[in-house]
């Protein structure tokens, strides 16, 4: 792999931000011997130490993720039974954002089935897309493009380590990453990719690493200030200028952080 972190000086120029979101193995992925990619990443990027989901189970963190809040939930149930009129991420953007998702039978699809989980799969569940969702929430492609400003994506319950082991899940992201770091967004230092998980199951703390990874982060980085969900959602809407939703607002911003 080519250096892909500390290759140039913080720019104010990222105008794409792409997250992968794996589920409930938690910080004990870091140094985990199932998880030599991941770790490979740590070493060449940036790794937030003291980072947490915001809630149990799945579903409430996938909302807060993409809205700030999460909008009363306490359960993982299809979009049938949590109609959300919230504004979102996905709603701020006005359809130039783009959310894939492993296995998922028809776009926007709202009802589980096999290797799909609804609950991972926030924007299915925002009434307010209307037929944006079926445009913009596919399946994931062979060959991916990222040139909307921000895209969500969401490996299958094998491949997010929910279902299947992490090593099977790391062997997964060992194939998709590169397509990310490989894109010409990335390549021209205007994307920013984030990995994370939406909780820890193992754990009261819901202690979970996130690896963030651009041009301007400095190789193998430690960041050890306390940062939850609701901070990557501000940094995101930070580097593609908008306003901080809800719980956004008052979370620590990862900009400064991670040299971005």
């Amino acid at each position: 792999m080519a250096q892909p972190c500390g290759v140039h000086a913080a720019t104010q120029s990222y105008q794409h931000v792409v997250w992968i979101v794996l589920e409930n193995v938690g910080y004990g992925v870091v140094g985990s011997p199932e998880a030599p990619y991941l770790n490979h990443l740590i070493s060449l990027c940036g790794l937030a130490t003291n980072y947490h989901g915001t809630t149990h189970p799945s579903l409430p963190n996938y909302i807060a993720l993409t809205s700030g809040s999460a909008q009363g939930i306490s359960d993982d149930n299809d979009p049938a039974s949590h109609p959300l009129a919230a504004q979102s991420i996905f709603s701020q953007l006005n359809g130039k954002w783009r959310s894939y998702v492993e296995s998922m039978p028809t776009p926007c699809d709202k009802v589980s089935a096999g290797e799909y989980a609804a609950k991972h799969n926030p924007a299915a569940y925002f009434t307010d897309l209307g037929a944006t969702c079926a445009r913009n929430d596919v399946p994931l492609p062979a060959q991916p493009s990222f040139t909307q400003p921000f895209t969500f994506v969401t490996p299958n319950l094998c491949h997010d380590m929910h279902d299947c082991s992490v090593a099977a899940g790391d062997t997964w992201m060992r194939t998709f990453v590169p397509k990310v770091l490989s894109s010409p967004q990335y390549r021209s230092g205007s994307l920013v990719l984030a990995i994370t998980f939406d909780e820890n199951t193992s754990g009261s703390t819901n202690h979970v690493p996130t690896i963030v990874i651009a041009p301007s982060v400095p190789r193998g980085l430690k960041v050890g200030a306390y940062l939850t969900h609701y901070s990557l959602l501000r940094t995101t809407e930070q580097l593609l200028r908008l306003s901080p939703l809800a719980g956004a607002k008052s979370a620590r911003t990862m900009v400064g952080l991670f040299h971005l």
